[in-house]
């Protein structure tokens, strides 16, 4: 009987392989078969028999075999375990090459190789598992995720009302409604893939746009509404089939034309799932298939804000109390301190906060490899347009939709339309001084973690400015550590904004980075920083 649609089956016997022993005199090659299979002990065995023979030639500890890729068709195997029973025998590491007929064959014994080592438990304890039982490998996303951490991020997004949230922020979803819709061309006729798909909103988007057919993926218990959402709109509902589980994990009986997603974050990369899109890709995309959205982009620009920070330092006054309930609260200060700062802010702000013009990080969805992921890091390059205090670094982001007939942007920029997302700020504990035309160097680098996110580290410096700042030398300096996983979501609308008088000489530097970008038509929102009725006011 076949497992269900979506259900991965674990290949275990490759009947047709070609043997070469290399560690053996005299090397010679014979048809043979392999198998994976659990011994009594509970421990993964890969186990070796030439056609000619009943028993096993090799029959080894999955644990102490090592594979090397040969070639497209062809796998080295080392194992220092034998079949033999001489002790002395075992000492020495024996190598054997096995030849597959496919290069799918290969692949598949490569990937069933590294799930057994992995998926089998008991190995490690020395527990036998009950007889008959297997558990299911960890997958790739097993690996990497903490298991508390994605049951949490599972319930979240098993929920209605956080699907609700989403979906009325119609920024978001009106982008990717255009985008379907507009870009037509790409979705008729075609096989698409929902990675993540959450209430199935996107998967019939793209049955609207004439898809052949549509796989929504979901490993949350929102598949379940998905289903019944799709079979309340049966002229589209016919062409979709909602499938539970991982695209880490699920199989699909064919490959997909398109991939849609919606797998941003908080500054593009929180939670993790672009890894997982990038995933998708690599196993279900054709060759030239499209991906939508196909792009993103993190834009920084430094921020001055004494308005926030002040809030932020004034939370820890708590803890400077000498006599609360007779206790001395300020030996926690320090640490109550560094707690606050350690949180980026998500809120919306006023544009004209930037002292000066965003640099850009670039992520290709098409061409990334899933670990560039892992560790972002992004030297920091800016030229103040004036002379204030720069409270930390403000970031955005934006993703485009490379459709064949028109490119759409979606766009969280300050000044913008307001999305879910926001924006976000790191903010330094330590605030540096800056004058117009003084230059903003430092490192903004990004170190991912089990619990589906990132840890930032931030360094900001103010180089030396006028006469002899061709010399070099650093005059400040200012650092932080931030969890992306535990922002302060102050969610604010932007604060009044008072230009100040070292500010006004310099308003023509700002306003020559004037771009106002729109969701409503295709133009690249690149330095979306100042929007043109905020730069008109500042004319006035």
């Amino acid at each position: 009987m076949e497992a269900p649609l979506g259900q991965k089956q674990r290949p275990h016997e490759f009947p047709s392989i070609t043997l070469s022993h290399l560690s053996s005199p005299a090397p010679s090659s014979a048809s043979a078969s392999a198998s994976f299979a659990v011994d009594n002990s509970g421990c993964p065995r890969l186990r070796i028999h030439q056609l000619s023979s009943p028993d096993p030639v090799f029959d080894l500890d999955l644990q102490n075999i090592q594979i090397y890729k040969l070639g497209p068709l062809d796998l080295l195997c080392a194992s220092e375990e034998t079949g033999g029973d001489d002790c002395e025998e075992k000492l020495f590491s024996r190598a054997f090459k096995v030849g597959f007929g496919t290069k799918d064959e290969c692949k598949a014994f490569y990937s069933a190789c590294e799930q057994w080592k992995l998926g089998v438990v008991g190995a490690r304890t020395g527990e036998p598992l009950a007889n008959g039982s297997l558990t299911v490998p960890k997958s790739k996303f097993d690996n990497k995720i903490d298991t508390t951490s994605a049951k949490m991020y599972f319930h979240y997004y098993g929920q209605l009302l956080h699907q609700q949230n989403m979906l009325q922020d119609y920024v978001r979803t009106g982008t990717y409604y255009a985008a379907v819709i507009e870009n037509r061309v790409d979705f008729h006729g075609r096989v698409v893939v929902d990675v993540g798909a959450g209430s199935g909103i996107l998967s019939l988007f793209a049955a609207q746009a004439g898809a052949k057919h549509v796989y929504a993926v979901e490993a949350s218990e929102m598949a379940e509404y998905a289903r019944r959402l799709v079979a309340g709109n049966p002229s589209l509902g016919q062409r979709i089939t909602v499938i539970k589980g991982k695209i880490e994990e699920v199989e699909l009986p064919e490959k997909a034309d398109i991939l849609i997603s919606e797998p941003m974050g908080t500054l593009l990369v929180n939670e993790r799932m672009l890894e997982t899109y990038v995933i998708a890709r690599d196993r279900f995309l054709i060759p030239d298939g499209k991906m939508f959205p196909s792009l993103g982009r993190i834009h920084m620009a430094p921020f001055s804000d004494e308005y926030l920070f002040v809030e932020i330092a004034n939370k820890a006054l708590f803890w400077q109390q000498h006599n609360y309930y007779g206790v001395d609260l300020t030996p926690l200060y320090g640490s109550a301190f560094q707690g606050y700062f350690s949180q980026p802010v998500v809120d919306a702000f006023d544009p004209r906060l930037l002292v000066s013009p965003p640099i850009i990080h670039t992520l290709d969805f098409t061409s990334i490899k899933e670990e560039d992921l892992y560790e972002i890091d992004i030297p920091l390059n800016f030229v103040s347009s004036v002379g204030t205090r720069v409270h930390g670094l403000a970031c955005w982001f934006d993703v485009l939709f490379n459709g064949s007939s028109v490119q759409r942007w979606l766009t969280t920029a300050p000044g913008a339309p307001t999305t879910h997302w926001y924006q976000l700020r790191c903010v330094l504990a330590q605030p540096i001084y800056v004058m117009a035309g003084q230059e903003i160097t430092g490192r903004f680098h990004l170190v991912s973690h089990s619990a589906q996110s990132y840890t930032i580290y931030l360094t900001m410096s103010a180089k030396m400015w006028g006469a002899g700042a061709d010399q070099g030398g650093i005059l400040q300096t200012s650092s932080c550590k931030l969890d992306l996983k535990e922002p302060y979501y102050r969610l604010s609308q932007p604060q009044p904004y008072v230009l100040q008088q070292d500010q006004q000489s310099n308003q023509q530097l700002m306003q020559s980075q004037e771009i106002s970008p729109s969701i409503q038509d295709g133009s690249d929102p690149s330095i979306a920083v100042i929007p043109s009725q905020i730069a008109e006011s500042l004319n006035q």
